[in-house]
Order: C-alpha cells, then sequence, then structure tokens
C-alpha cells in the first residue's frame, strides 16, 4: 500500500521551472549552509511558472491534481508527540499499533534537537541532509525552532481551565489516579497571579471550581483536586462545552487563556459527533483566542478524536502512561511553556527542479495546506511555544550527479498578540548532504531512526519500512542503542526498547 504521496518533477518542465528555481535561490535570505537566524523578510519563493504562465501545484492534500506536479509542499506546523508514546505503551504491553494511530512527524517530534535558537520571538530555520545509500535517496531535515524556554517570572500569566474526564473507565489504574496526582504537582508549581478552573464530566459535565487565582487560594484548588472521583459513562461533548464555557466565563485579557482536556478520548454517550463538538472548540478559538492541550490517558485510548481535538482547539496533544512522564508533563513542561510564540504558523518547502526528481514529506498527512495558501493567513496553521523545535522529513530523490540548490524552506507565523506576519527562511545545497545517514549528526540520525520506526509500524511488511535506506527493525534497534550511548539520552535509549518490541510483535 502506498502510505507516502510522492511528488515527481517531470523532465518535460525542467527547462521551463530552471528560471524560476535560480529565482527562489535569488531572492531567499537568511543563513547559508542550512541555517539562518530569526527574522523577517520580504521576497519569498514562488511557484514556478508553466507554459501557461501559471503556477505548477497540486492539491492541498499534496497529491497529483491532473496538473504537472509541483516542487512545493506546504504543511500547518505540529508539536504533538501523543502518537509515538501511545504506541510505545502498546508495544510495551505486546501490541502493535493500527498503522492508522502512527503519525511519523510525532515520532520524529519526541525527541530533543540540535537547532540553533533565536534571541527573540520567532523561529531559526535549519535545513541539512544526509545520503541513504539507495540510489540517489537522501533525507532532508527541516528543523524550525523557538526561543529557549525563559524563567517563569518572565512568561504572561496564565488561565487554565482543567476538563476532567471522571467516567467510569477513567477509574482504571493510571487513568483518573495519575491525573490527580499530575494535577496537584502542577498547582504547586504554578504562579500565584495564574488561575485554575476545573471541570468534570460523565454523563453530564459540572463545573467543580469556578476560574480561581491561586493567590491564597492553592489549598482549594488541591482540594478540588483531591475530592475527583470516577462515576459513570463519558459524555466527552457536554465536558468540552462546559470546560469552553468556564473558560470563556473566567477569560483573563492579557494571559494565557488555555482549556487542558485530560481523557482517554471513548466518547460513550450524549454528542459523540466529533464534528459538532469539534465547532465548539473552532468558535471559541476564533473569537476569544483560547486554546486546547490535550492529555490522553489510558490503555484503551480514541488517539484520532484527541488529535482532531486538539488540532481544531490550536494546539497540541501529550500523551501520559505512567507517574514519571505526568511529572514532566505537568510539572514541568505546562508551567513552562503556558504562553505561546507563534499562532497559525506554516512551512513551505521549494525544491528546486534542476536538482530534485522527486520527494515525499514524510507523515503530517492530516496537516498538509495548499501552497497557494501559505500566505493566506485566514487558513489555520499550528500553534507553537517557547522552548519548542519542530522538525519535517523528506526523502528526495536527485537527478544523477546534480549539483547546486536543493530546497529552500520558509516559516510563517502571526505574532501572538498583534497577529503581524513575520517569515524566516533556510537553504539547502546538494554540496551540503552528508555521505551517510548514519554519519549525519547524532541528532540528525535519531529523527532519521524515529521516522523509520514510524514508517515500519505503517508498512505492510512488519519486519521494515518503505522509505529509501529503511534498516530491518533489530538493526534500527542497534542504531538506537548506540545513538542512546553517544547522546546519553534516557529518551533514546527507550525509543532502542520499543524498535525491539515491534521486532517481536510481527502478527
Amino acid at each position: 500500500m502506498e502510505r507516502y504521496r510522492t511528488r515527481r518533477l517531470r523532465g518535460a518542465l525542467l527547462a521551463l521551472t530552471a528560471l524560476g528555481g535560480l529565482l527562489l535561490a535569488g531572492c531567499s535570505s537568511g543563513g547559508t549552509g542550512g541555517t539562518s537566524a530569526a527574522g523577517t523578510r520580504g521576497g519569498m519563493p514562488a511557484p514556478a511558472p508553466d507554459s501557461t504562465g501559471a503556477g505548477v501545484r497540486a492539491d492541498g492534500n499534496g497529491r497529483e491534481s491532473g496538473a504537472p506536479q509541483d516542487f512545493l509542499s506546504t504543511f500547518a506546523l505540529d508539536v504533538d508527540t501523543a502518537s509515538y508514546d501511545y504506541a510505545r505503551r502498546l508495544l510495551a504491553e505486546g501490541r502493535r499499533p493500527d498503522p492508522s494511530q502512527v503519525r511519523p512527524e510525532e515520532f520524529v517530534n519526541s525527541f530533543r534537537q540540535d537547532y540553533p535558537r533565536p534571541d527573540g520571538n520567532g523561529f531559526t530555520v535549519t535545513v541539512d541532509g544526509a545520503r541513504t545509500g539507495e540510489g540517489d535517496w537522501s533525507l532532508v531535515r527541516v528543523g524550525l525552532a523557538t526561543r529557549s524556554a525563559g524563567s517563569d517570572a518572565e512568561r504572561p500569566p496564565a488561565a487554565l481551565t482543567f476538563v476532567i474526564d471522571v467516567s467510569g473507565s477513567m477509574d482504571e489504574p493510571g487513568r483518573l489516579d495519575l491525573a490527580r496526582k499530575a494535577l496537584g504537582v502542577m498547582t504547586d508549581r504554578l504562579r500565584d497571579d495564574d488561575s485554575v478552573a476545573l471541570v468534570t464530566f460523565t454523563d453530564e459535565a459540572r463545573t467543580v471550581l469556578p476560574m480561581t487565582r491561586l493567590d491564597g487560594h492553592r489549598g482549594t484548588v488541591h482540594r478540588a483536586i483531591d475530592g475527583l472521583r470516577a462515576r459513570e459513562s463519558t459524555n466527552l461533548g457536554a465536558g468540552v462545552r462546559t470546560g469552553y464555557d468556564t473558560a470563556v466565563e473566567g477569560l483573563r485579557k492579557g494571559a494565557t487563556n488555555r482549556v487542558v482536556l485530560i481523557s482517554d478520548a471513548l466518547a460513550n454517550t450524549g454528542d459523540t459527533d466529533p464534528d459538532s463538538i469539534l465547532e465548539r472548540i473552532s468558535s471559541a478559538r476564533r473569537e476569544h483566542g483560547i486554546t486546547l492541550f490535550g492529555v490522553g490517558v489510558g490503555s484503551d485510548y480514541g488517539d484520532a478524536l484527541m488529535e482532531r481535538l486538539a488540532d481544531k482547539g490550536d494546539g497540541h496533544t501529550v500523551y501520559v502512561s505512567d507517574e514519571e512522564q505526568a511529572r514532566k508533563v505537568f510539572g514541568e513542561e505546562l508551567p513552562r511553556n503556558v504562553g505561546l510564540t507563534a499562532r497559525d504558523a506554516r512551512a513551505q518547502v521549494a525544491f528546486a527542479p534542476a536538482t530534485v526528481a522527486e520527494f515525499r514529506l514524510i507523515g503530517y498527512d492530516d496537516r498538509r495546506v495548499a501552497d497557494d495558501d501559505f500566505r493566506n493567513d485566514r487558513v489555520d496553521g499550528g500553534e507553537v511555544g517557547p522552548g519548542h523545535a519542530v522538525t519535517a522529513l523528506y526523502a528526495v530523490r536527485t537527478e544523477p550527479g546534480a549539483r547546486g540548490h536543493l530546497a529552500t524552506a520558509t516559516v510563517r507565523w502571526l505574532d501572538p498578540g498583534s497577529r503581524t506576519p513575520h517569515e524566516q527562511t533556510g537553504q539547502l545545497e546538494t554540496g551540503s548532504l552528508t555521505d551517510d545517514v548514519w554519519r549525519a549528526s547524532p541528532r540528525f540520525q535519531v529523527a532519521a531512526t524515529a521516522a523509520y520506526f514510524a514508517d515500519a509500524l505503517r508498512s505492510p511488511d512488519p519486519r521494515h519500512g518503505t522509505l529509501p535506506g529503511a534498516p530491518a527493525l533489530d538493526r534500527l534497534a542497534e542504531h538506537a542503542d548506540r545513538l542512546a550511548r553517544t547522546t546519553e539520552d534516557e529518551d533514546v535509549r527507550r525509543l532502542g526498547d520499543a524498535i525491539r518490541q515491534a521486532s517481536r510483535y510481527r502478527e
């Protein structure tokens, strides 16, 4: 089964588009050798003209539209990681995740990267690559990084509405008990000028605690958390509606207003239609700028619904399966990264037709954006906070013996407060490609390992994936073990464990 869409740059177009490729390289600005510092720029890559003078492009899903295929790839940024952590839990339990639950970009974005960080708001853009050893194929990495998260005192105050699933399914160990502990840790970590509200839902929803400033009221918040008990069925729709109503009522100007949904996302009563649930989120996002952070729990987990909710709510998702992860998410990441650096962030990669024969974007299947909408700021993008890094990997086949400019990557985002648009670019030349993926920088290799792993889990052949240069899973686990020693990164060691577990469950 074809799992990655391929765009071929047909030979008949090369002469017509060569001038466009030169213009792309000539009008771009930023760093050389693959990186650039954050900032704003004017002239940007545009679709190269075809014989009629119109842009050569595919539709928004990246599929061939009947016209000659384009050399642009456009997608909304995504910092979700839930797919990887949920797959890791299933593999540890002896279950192989369904291919539909595997989103490669979330595997890749689960690991730290080595990108330079900007000094102020905005992004750095890093573009590098390495040859796979299979034909003329290479892996190209596009890295987008925001400034490091500052001290807790530097961020704006937060107004967080926690919407907590207390249905019967949440009574299993590792669900509601985990949420209570994590929320207690987070309450102690938040600042006095932060505010918290609590909404619970079973067959109906209720506001347990209206928006309450923590200054002088931490005990009240702790008592509300400690009183959470699992009860009956799951009316997720009611929980979302009540949660957003509570967030709107407690809306604080100048603060980061966010709904945090903690659930196994297994809706079974009331409004179970995702579209109507999503509409409530969309309207609150448009009218009030309230974002959604989805936290998935449970061995049986509605991964697809949670991801759709977070995407519609301009937020992201994580999955927690144990107390260590919960403490990391609620005690460290959420308080530190509660602010936003960029709204409606999108990336567009322009491949040079004179050097590139075809390319595949690995993952981001439901985050594709029509190429013409890259600068249409009414089109939804992704929300990115301080300290985040977003990685997109491409499989790229170059023309035999091709030399010169390979790709220009551009990120566009809106300032969270003023909604002023900004853009920044980075470039890659064929001469900058490393000779072998496994001789590239350690963090590049980690990204490649995660992508190869996700590809194997989506492949009809459970032994290895379909990407160029994909090693068998047992060999991939060896790469992960070596990288864990090199990077001294416990997360990479766990990646090796997950790959080994996947190699054992081949049904």
